[in-house]
C-alpha cells in the first residue's frame, strides 16, 4: 500500500487520541477551559512531560482527576478518584499543605509502594496543593522523563507553586468547582506542527528505508505507517491503521509487550525490545516518544530463534489489558490497608465502582444462617431494609445462588435478571448487576453487589477483574469483621473495668476522662476513680498498668478492686498502696503498676498524696498560676513489699484545682516532657469560671491535638467550697 494512502490525517488523529476533549481553550473560555490553559502551561513551563489536576468533591472527602496533559484516560482508572486519606503523593500534598516531590522509582517504592506498584516505571513526580483563600480545592500532580535532574530547584519549586496559586485563584473567583467529570478530560499541549508539503516528504523519505516505521498516538494506536513496517509485521496497513499492535497483531498479544508501550509513555525514555514473529522472525522494537506519540522503528533482529511448537488444537490462552491488570493490583493493595468493615465499605464505593463505571453497592456478610447488610452505597434505606437479613437460600436476589454455587453472576438489564428473578429489577429500580459470591476456603463469608444506573454489558476482562477482586474483597470483609468484633470486645472489656459514674460531694466538682490508644485494638491499663468515702471526704486514684492486653487489663482491674477495697475500710494514703503492693506481690505478676492516690479532707482542707513512681499532679489555687506539685514517690507497685509510701500533705483552699493524669498526656513523639507539662499547666489556668467538663475537653485537645500512640486518663477536681467538721 502507497504510503501518502497508510497516513491518518491531524484532525483525526486529533479526534481519536482526545475523546470528550474540546479545542485549545482561550482565557476567556469557560472555567473548564481557564483550568485547562493553565495546567497545559504549566506543564509546558516546567518541562513537564505529564500533568493531571485533582479537585476535591463537595459532597465527600473524595478526590477526582478532571483535567489531564500527556496521558490517555485509559491509564488513569486506578487514579481518577481518590479519598483525601490515601496513601500517595497529591494526598500528602494537600494534607500538609506543601509541595511534595517524589525524585525516582526507588524512592516512589519506598514511600509510596501502593502506588510504585501499578506505575513501576522510571519517572520523577511533584504534587503541590491548590489552596485557595478560605479552603484547599485540590492539587495539581507533575511528571518528568527518566533523565531530568533528581531534584527540583528553588526555581522550578517556585514555579510549580506559583502555578499552582494562579489555578487556585481562578476556583477562587469563581466560587466553586466546575462539574467533576467521570473520565478526565484531555488537555493537548501545543506542538509544533510541519506544512503538509514537509509531512508528504517524510514520509517518502521514510519509505525509501530499509527498515519499517510505525507512529503511534499516546492512545497506542496506529497513526502511520510504511510499507515496509507493513511487511515486517506481516499485515496489510490499512488493517493496522487506527489499532493497537498488540490487538491486532495476535503473536504481540502478550502483557510484557504492551507494557513496554507504557514504560515508553509514562518515563518519555527510549525502549527497545525484541519479538518473535511466526515462525521464526525476530523483530527489534525501538520507541521513541514524546508530548504526541511515539514513533516506532522495526527491524529485523540478527538473531534467529526457532519458534516453540504449539500443541494440536491449543488455543492461546486469553490474557487481561495490562491496564486491568495493574488497576487489580491497585485495587488489592487498597484492600490489604482496609482495617474496619467501615473502611472497606468506603474503598469499595469509592474506589472499586467508579473503576468499574458502578454506582451502587451492597456488602452483606453471612450471620446465623442470613446475608445481613454490613454497608451499602447508592440505595435508598427502604430498599437496603428490603434486602437485609434476606436467607441464605433466598430466591428474591441471585444472592443465594451464587454463595451455594461460588460463581459470580453477571445481568446487563433488568430483563435478562428478570427471567430468573422477576422481583428483583423491581426492588432498587438499578438497570446492570453483578453479583460476586465472598468465599474464602469453601466458607461463605457474604455477598457483594456492583449495581448500574444503566444498562452495562460486562466484558470478559471485567467479568475476570471482578471474579479475582471477590476473593480479595472476601478476606477483607472476614479480616475486618474479625476486628470489628475484638475492638467491641476491648471496649465493652475497657468500660466495664471503669466507673460507669463519679460519684457526688458536696463543695467538690469532678471530671474524668479516659482516651485509649489512637491504634490497635489491645486494652489499655490506663485506671482512674473516684471515691466518696463520707460527707467531707474523698478519695481519686489515677494509674497505669504496664503494657496493652488482656493481662494488663485484668491486673488494672484488680489493683482498682484492691484499692478501692483498703480506701473504704478507712486505710492512710500509704498504707493503701502498701497494702495493694502486697496484693500484686501474692498473684506474681510480671507486670508493674504506677498509682497515685489522693485523700481529700473537705472539713480540715487539706490533700494528702502518696505515689508508686507516678506522674506528679498540677496543683492550682485560686488566682495563682498552677505548677507540678512536688509528692515524693515510693516505688513502682509489684517490685517490693517491704517497701513504705510517703504521704505529701498540702493546704486545700475554696477554688483550688488539681489535676491528675497518666503519662500518655504529656509524653508525646518528639516533644519534651517538661515543655508539655508546663503547656498543660498553663491551659490549666484558664480553669477561673470554666466548667470542669468544658476544662477537661479543652485539656485533652490541646495536649493531643492528633492521634495519640498510648492511653490517657485524666482528672480534674475542683474544691468550691470547704464544710466543717460534722457534729
Amino acid at each position: 500500500m502507497p504510503a501518502r494512502s497508510a497516513r491518518r490525517g491531524v484532525g483525526q488523529e486529533q479526534e481519536d487520541t482526545m475523546p470528550g476533549s474540546t479545542e485549545h481553550p482561550g482565557a476567556a473560555g469557560s472555567l473548564d477551559d481557564v483550568l485547562g490553559v493553565a495546567l497545559a502551561d504549566t506543564v509546558r513551563g516546567t518541562g513537564a512531560s505529564i500533568g493531571g489536576l485533582y479537585l476535591i468533591e463537595e459532597a465527600e472527602p473524595v478526590l477526582r482527576l478532571v483535567a489531564l496533559c500527556g496521558l490517555p484516560p485509559a491509564f488513569t482508572a486506578p487514579w481518577r478518584r481518590l479519598p483525601l486519606t490515601a496513601p500517595v503523593p497529591v494526598a500528602d500534598a494537600i494534607h500538609d499543605d506543601t509541595l511534595v516531590s517524589v525524585a525516582g522509582q526507588e524512592e516512589m517504592a519506598r514511600r509510596y509502594p501502593r502506588a510504585a506498584a501499578v506505575l513501576p516505571y522510571p519517572f520523577a513526580l511533584a504534587a503541590v496543593p491548590l489552596t485557595g483563600v478560605r479552603r484547599s480545592w485540590g492539587g495539581l500532580v507533575l511528571m518528568w522523563p527518566a533523565g531530568r535532574p533528581r531534584r527540583i530547584s528553588p526555581r522550578e519549586r517556585g514555579h510549580i507553586t506559583s502555578s499552582a496559586r494562579r489555578m487556585a485563584r481562578l476556583l477562587d473567583d469563581a466560587g466553586r468547582p466546575p462539574a467533576l467529570p467521570d473520565v478526565p478530560r484531555v488537555v493537548p499541549v501545543d506542538a509544533t506542527r510541519h506544512p503538509a508539503q514537509t509531512g508528504l516528504a517524510a514520509a517518502d523519505y521514510l519509505e525509501r528505508l530499509p527498515e519499517g516505521a510505525l507512529a503511534l498516538d499516546l492512545e497506542g494506536r496506529v497513526t502511520f505507517v510504511t510499507a515496509t513496517a507493513a511487511r515486517l509485521l506481516g499485515r496489510d496497513a490499512d488493517r493496522l491503521l487506527g489499532t493497537r499492535p498488540w490487538q491486532s497483531l495476535p503473536w504481540l498479544d502478550d502483557p510484557v509487550y504492551e507494557d513496554h508501550y507504557r514504560t515508553a509513555l509514562v518515563s518519555r525514555a527510549p525502549v527497545s525490545f525484541t519479538a518473535l514473529r511466526p515462525p521464526d522472525q525476530p523483530l527489534t522494537f525501538q520507541l521513541y516518544p514524546d508530548t504526541s506519540g511515539i514513533s516506532v522503528r522495526v527491524l529485523p533482529s540478527a538473531e534467529r530463534t526457532e519458534a516453540l511448537p504449539q500443541p494440536t488444537g491449543a488455543r492461546p490462552p486469553v490474557v487481561a489489558p495490562t491496564g486491568r491488570l495493574y488497576q487489580l493490583v491497585h485495587l488489592a493493595a487498597a484492600l490489604t490497608e482496609t482495617v474496619t468493615v467501615r473502611d472497606l465499605v468506603a474503598l469499595i464505593a469509592h474506589q472499586i465502582l467508579p473503576a468499574f463505571g458502578a454506582q451502587g453497592l451492597v456488602l452483606s456478610g453471612v450471620d446465623a444462617g442470613r446475608l445481613k447488610i454490613t454497608g451499602h452505597h447508592g440505595y435508598p434505606a427502604d430498599v437496603t431494609e428490603r434486602l437485609d437479613a434476606l436467607s441464605l437460600d433466598t430466591d428474591l436476589t441471585p444472592a443465594g445462588q451464587v454463595l451455594a454455587s461460588g460463581t459470580p453472576a453477571f445481568f446487563a438489564d433488568p430483563a435478562e435478571l428478570a427471567t430468573s428473578y422477576p422481583e428483583a429489577p423491581q426492588i432498587s429500580g438499578k438497570q446492570a448487576w453483578a453479583f460476586l459470591p465472598l468465599i474464602i476456603s469453601g466458607r461463605p463469608v457474604g455477598c457483594c453487589i456492583l449495581s448500574y444506573a444503566r444498562p452495562h454489558t460486562f466484558t470478559a476482562d471485567e467479568r475476570a477483574v471482578l471474579t479475582s477482586l471477590s476473593g480479595l474483597i472476601a478476606q477483607a470483609l472476614d479480616r475486618a469483621r474479625l476486628y470489628d468484633t475484638k475492638h467491641r470486645l476491648v471496649h465493652e472489656l475497657q468500660r466495664a473495668l471503669l466507673p460507669r459514674a463519679l460519684p457526688r460531694l458536696p463543695g467538690l466538682d469532678v471530671a474524668a476522662r479516659y482516651l485509649p490508644a489512637g491504634h490497635g485494638t489491645e486494652v489499655g491499663g490506663d485506671f482512674f476513680d473516684v471515691l466518696r468515702l463520707n460527707d467531707t471526704t474523698a478519695a481519686a486514684v489515677i494509674g497505669d498498668v504496664e503494657g496493652h492486653s488482656v493481662a494488663a487489663a485484668a491486673l488494672m482491674g484488680q489493683v482498682r478492686t484492691a484499692i478501692h477495697a483498703h480506701a473504704t475500710a478507712g486505710a492512710a494514703p500509704g498504707q493503701v498502696l502498701a497494702r495493694t503492693n502486697r496484693l500484686l506481690a501474692d498473684l506474681d505478676s510480671e507486670l508493674l503498676v504506677s498509682c497515685l492516690y489522693a485523700h481529700l479532707d473537705l472539713s480540715r482542707g487539706q490533700a494528702s498524696f502518696a505515689s508508686a513512681g507516678h506522674v506528679p499532679p498540677l496543683l492550682r489555687h485560686a488566682r495563682h498560676p498552677a505548677a507540678v506539685l512536688d509528692v515524693e514517690p515510693g516505688p513502682l507497685l509489684g517490685i517490693d513489699t517491704g517497701d513504705d509510701y510517703p504521704v505529701t500533705t498540702v493546704p486545700l483552699l475554696p477554688g483550688t484545682t488539681l489535676a491528675l493524669y497518666t503519662d500518655g498526656l504529656v509524653e508525646l513523639p518528639g516533644s519534651d516532657v517538661t515543655r508539655t507539662t508546663a503547656d498543660l499547666a498553663g491551659h490549666l489556668d484558664t480553669a477561673d469560671g470554666h466548667d470542669l467538663e468544658r476544662l477537661i475537653d479543652r485539656l485533652v485537645r490541646h495536649t493531643t491535638p492528633g492521634q495519640h500512640t498510648d492511653d490517657i486518663a485524666l482528672i480534674l477536681l475542683r474544691v468550691s467550697r470547704l464544710r466543717g467538721a460534722p457534729a
